[in-house]
């Protein structure tokens, strides 16, 4: 047998072409099933092992009950839009503009997954605990976003964090059903939407109170680089 080393370079891009061909021809072809659902599952696996980690379950009944629970919850959510889905595809075909019922819909199925779902946590969990499941169903934006308002808008009152955290908490709890991370979001910025329009009302302006702090920040980044710049 030719070393490896020995092999002309030529003939060692010729094979590395075709075996990437052959690699991108299979890859072209549908995934089955099987293989969506082997996705599918070890991404859910992840996320629920997440959270786990920030809740510290000593108790190991507790902590399978409760990784079953989160696991059971994306599963429903995910059957949520395929069954919703699959229903507008058939009415649509029949009655068009019957699209603009489907939040509605979504949001009645929606409540009720939720609430099965936050009174099994509540069984096993302290407030506290379901709390921080809630922030990592929902990336943390309620801490992230609430810190960047008391950062980026200036002279807050007390009232007026304590209204901003509550409107946040609320967007976590709709958006603790969201299908997927876009969805969390728009529903997020729909209640930012809101505490801008409230702290406008107040007599802040959120707008060029963000420029004003975008602005700050550049010129940090850009004295940092030049900083960092070695002289000739």
């Amino acid at each position: 047998m030719i070393p490896k080393f020995l092999v002309p370079v030529s003939l060692a891009a010729f094979v590395t072409a075709s075996a990437i061909a052959e690699d991108n021809a299979e890859r072209t072809a549908p995934f089955t099933d099987a293989e969506r659902e082997s996705v599918y599952s070890a991404s859910i696996e992840k996320r629920a092992n997440d959270i786990l980690k920030e809740i510290a379950i000593t108790d190991t009944n507790k902590l399978a009950r409760v990784h079953d629970a989160i696991v059971a919850q994306y599963r429903s959510l995910r059957s949520r839009d395929e069954a919703i889905d699959t229903m507008f595809q058939t009415l649509s075909k029949n009655a068009p503009g019957i699209e603009t019922n489907r939040h509605a819909i979504l949001r009645v199925l929606s409540q009720q997954l939720h609430n099965q779902f936050v009174t099994r946590l509540s069984a096993e969990l302290s407030p506290e605990q379901v709390e921080k499941v809630k922030d990592r169903m929902t990336y943390n934006k309620v801490k992230v976003t609430f810190d960047a308002y008391c950062e980026i808008v200036p002279n807050l009152t007390e009232s007026e964090k304590a209204k901003t955290l509550e409107l946040l908490k609320a967007a976590r709890e709709d958006a603790m059903d969201g299908g997927s991370a876009d969805e969390k979001s728009a529903i997020f910025q729909k209640y930012k939407d809101q505490i801008n329009a409230q702290l406008n009302a107040n007599g802040h302006d959120v707008g060029k109170a963000t420029k004003e702090w975008e602005a700050k920040q550049k010129s940090r980044e850009e004295a940092a680089a030049s900083s960092t710049t070695t002289p000739r």
